[in-house]
């Protein structure tokens, strides 16, 4: 007879599982500005991506096993291009991409036998800074809609308290990442840092990356 395990136990020791394996991971951190909205990793790999674009106006980060959150982000790119191709361009949201993430990770949570050890967060940029969205889903297909920042990750709480006490949505860019570097390691060399941003400023794709001489730069 197989050992028995009650449901309540099964999930915490799930739920364990998969905030002990996220918070190994190195932090990153979505945060809106007044262009746009920001995303950085603390990311030394210039070949895996934490960072990514999905649509147009929506990004995606992420934080724990790359081979988890990568196939998610494939996910989100299909269902993306499905959409605005069966329909139109201006219903690919982000609500609806977290949605569809939900649905994904809670699945893989409840019926198999190991829980993703992701945690991601997907954004949009709007027309104007009321229009930004800020979603963060965990491991176990959980959505919370943030305002103006969220952190995941290694020391994820202490990043979001610094956070609080820093942000406001008044910030530039210029201002915004050497903001967040500070917060996710003092004293790190820009090639330590994965960077991009919403910029609201363009037309339809807004996703650009920030790297080389224009983030050493910034974070100076």
């Amino acid at each position: 007879m197989p050992m028995y395990v009650s449901p309540e136990q099964l999930m915490k020791d799930r739920a364990d599982f998969a905030r002990k394996g996220i918070a190994r991971g190195r932090a990153a951190v979505v945060m809106q500005y007044d262009g746009g909205i920001l995303f950085v990793a603390h990311n030394p790999s210039r070949a895996l991506h934490k960072i990514s674009e999905i649509y147009d106006r929506i990004g995606f980060a992420a934080v724990g096993k790359y081979n988890e959150f990568e196939n998610l982000r494939v996910a989100g790119v299909r269902w993306a291009d499905l959409r605005g191709y069966s329909y139109d361009r201006v219903d690919v949201t982000a609500r609806g991409l977290a949605n569809a993430y939900a649905q994904t990770l809670g699945t893989v949570f409840t019926q198999e036998a190991k829980p993703y050890e992701v945690e991601i967060v997907v954004a949009e940029v709007g027309q104007t800074p009321a229009g930004d969205q800020i979603y963060r889903l965990t491991y176990d297909g959980s959505v919370t809609d943030e305002h103006g920042y969220a952190a995941m990750g290694a020391g994820a709480d202490q990043i979001e308290q610094g956070l609080a006490d820093q942000w406001r949505e008044t910030l530039t860019l210029e201002e915004a990442v050497p903001t967040v570097a500070g917060l996710l390691g003092e004293g790190l060399p820009a090639g330590e840092f994965e960077v991009a941003v919403l910029d609201r400023s363009r037309p339809r794709r807004t996703f650009r990356r920030i790297s080389g001489a224009s983030l050493e730069a910034l974070i100076a």
